[in-house]
């Protein structure tokens, strides 16, 4: 080794070694003939000093560093001046008195400073990602990802689980999004894809017996992209065999509890609260609620049926409903506040937004003298309002209103500064519905995924009635924001062929996409079930940033490029014709 201690390890204990240090020049300082640099690598920094009285000619090459120079020095460790100490670094006591200087690479000044509280563009970081991860804030992330997946590897091997890796070049198979596809070159015409999970092959490691499986699986999606997604992302992988819905949520909590404990420091109240969907969508309009904060929804439809306001009313008569939130202590806020509002809700898909400021008179609104006085007092009893309070309320179909007063609330909470930011209410949301239905196509289709188990009591409703069909689905969710998904699976043939049926497979689909599946059930599969959290967004979570981006150590941006490679690229017109491609009907020049 080069070095022989790092950058961010010497202190007092250590006052008159010789050492030798290699690493980055973080920042140079010149003082009455000295000079200081701080040398920085991924351990910390350390002080080191350069004196003309011990040696002009390492003085004068000392004098040519410039930030980024990468350097090695051999020098004493020496106690710094009394008071000009850095009790901030673990090295603030020490410098170190330098004997010798290798260059070992120079540096172009930087697009940007290496410091951590530089406001930097998400496209200039990412181009200079190499750069990038220099500064302290960015590389603690990563080690923190480090954390996480070590902490998870030990909890799961502990738990009599083996990591098992699965194949990245696989079947094309309908799970929810677009596959990336992969040309083969060895059988033209034909492709593979990049799996958008482990899963069907995670269910044919149960089927053969292996019993406990993970894996921290890299999977690929085509889809359009938001700040909290990546074309590519990493799960932490989990199958289990002989189990049900509690044993899986049992497991993934004690195994998130241990790695919030032994990376963050933080302890986690288990077990987690459990609503069901249902419950879910009533209170917060979302299967994905933040629960740190209040501001519940209220259904107002019976209350105020009867009313003379029409609009209410005609909603009323045509299967809508009205709900409502209560904005405590804020009926003072003002018209260009309330159209503020408004607008958050039309946003959110709502097509006006009624509000309600509660007074010692009953209700003070353009709309409140279409409700007697009877209708206004069960109003505010309804919402558990007082004076001071404004009820909000939103009227349209079901859907709509859960998801634009899910957005407002949201929005409200952010606003009035309502969350507590150092808060993880984790929260697991089950007894999803099996199916949904897709009003473009004409058809019901899964609400997770297709290989879900439905509860037992509502199998005979999979073809007659797929409304009622409740999945042994469930998600954990922390903060609003979804962190895992999971479910108990189909583990025979029979249903798994009704549920590709009833989602409008037809049977040489299922045959030709699902066969090898469908033929591993009839040698005998196990009950099973798994989870995957999400590792992106749950390391995002822990550190506190607001994108997943800043976790990946390459990340793509929302167009699904590559700042710094210049990923996705065109290819020579050879490798296209080796494959049997040509683009928009034209073969490329070689």
């Amino acid at each position: 080794m080069k070095r022989t201690h790092t950058c961010g390890e010497l202190t007092s204990a250590d006052n008159g070694k010789k050492v030798t240090l290699c690493g980055w020049v973080h920042r140079r300082r010149d003082h009455g003939g000295l000079i200081f640099i701080d040398l920085r690598d991924r351990y910390g920094l350390t002080q080191i000093v350069f004196n003309p009285s011990t040696s002009k000619d390492l003085h004068d090459t000392a004098e040519t560093l410039r930030n980024e120079f990468v350097i090695m020095v051999e020098g004493t460790v020496a106690m710094r001046p009394k008071g000009t100490e850095n009790p901030k670094i673990k090295t603030g006591e020490i410098e170190i008195s330098v004997g010798a200087l290798t260059i070992l690479n120079t540096a172009q000044t930087p697009p940007f400073e290496i410091e951590d509280d530089g406001q930097i563009s998400e496209e200039l970081r990412y181009a200079y990602r190499f750069i990038d991860l220099r500064r302290k804030t960015a590389r603690d992330k990563l080690i923190i990802r480090h954390k996480v997946c070590q902490i998870a590897r030990s909890f799961l091997d502990n738990e009599g689980f083996i990591e098992v890796e699965t194949p990245i070049l696989t079947k094309s198979t309908p799970e929810g999004a677009r596959d990336y596809l992969v040309p083969s070159r060895v059988n033209t015409g034909k492709f593979f894809a990049l799996p958008q999970s482990p899963q069907l092959f995670k269910q044919v490691l149960m089927v053969s017996g292996l019993d406990r499986y993970f894996q921290i699986a890299k999977c690929f999606r085509d889809e359009d992209l938001r700040a909290d997604r990546q074309p590519e992302f990493t799960q932490i992988d989990i199958e289990m065999s002989f189990v049900d819905v509690d044993d899986v949520l049992d497991i993934t909590e004690r195994m998130i509890k241990e790695i919030f404990k032994s990376a963050i420091n933080v302890e986690l109240k288990t077990p987690f609260p459990r609503i069901k969907h249902k419950e879910a969508m009533d209170r917060f309009g979302t299967d994905k609620p933040d629960t740190r904060f209040g501001l519940e929804l209220s259904d107002i439809t019976e209350t105020v049926k009867g009313s003379q306001f029409q609009t209410f009313e005609r909603l009323i008569q045509s299967g809508g409903i009205i709900k409502a939130l209560n904005l405590k202590g804020k009926s003072d806020i003002s018209r260009s506040e309330i159209d503020t509002l408004t607008e958050i809700a039309i946003k959110g898909g709502a097509k006006g937004l009624a509000y309600f400021k509660v007074t010692d008179n009953g209700l003070d609104s353009p709309i409140s003298k279409f409700f007697p006085e009877a209708q206004q007092k069960a109003l505010i009893k309804k919402m558990g309002a007082a004076k001071g309070d404004m009820i909000l309320a939103v009227a349209d179909r079901t859907a709509v209103v859960n998801s634009a007063l899910a957005y407002l609330r949201t929005s409200l909470a952010e606003k009035y500064s309502l969350i507590d930011k150092g808060r993880f209410d984790f929260l697991w949301v089950v007894e999803f519905p099996w199916f949904k239905y897709n009003d473009e196509e004409s058809r019901w289709e899964a609400e997770h995924h297709p290989f879900t188990a439905p509860y037992d009591e509502d199998r005979e409703y999979i073809e007659k009635d797929p409304a009622r069909v409740r999945a042994k689905a469930y998600d954990l969710v922390l903060n609003g924001v979804e962190m895992s998904s999971g479910s108990i699976r189909i583990h025979d043939k029979e249903t798994q062929q009704k549920i590709f049926r009833a989602i409008g497979l037809g049977e040489e689909e299922i045959k030709a996409r699902f066969g090898f599946l469908l033929e591993a059930f009839s040698y005998g599969a196990p009950p099973h079930g798994g989870i995957a959290p999400g590792l992106d967004r749950l390391v995002a979570m822990m550190t506190g940033t607001d994108s997943i981006r800043d976790v990946i150590a390459f990340p793509k941006t929302q167009k699904a490029v590559c700042f710094m490679t210049g990923a996705p690229s065109e290819v020579s017109g050879k490798q296209l014709k080796e494959l049997g491609i040509s683009i928009n009907g034209q073969a490329l020049k070689k």
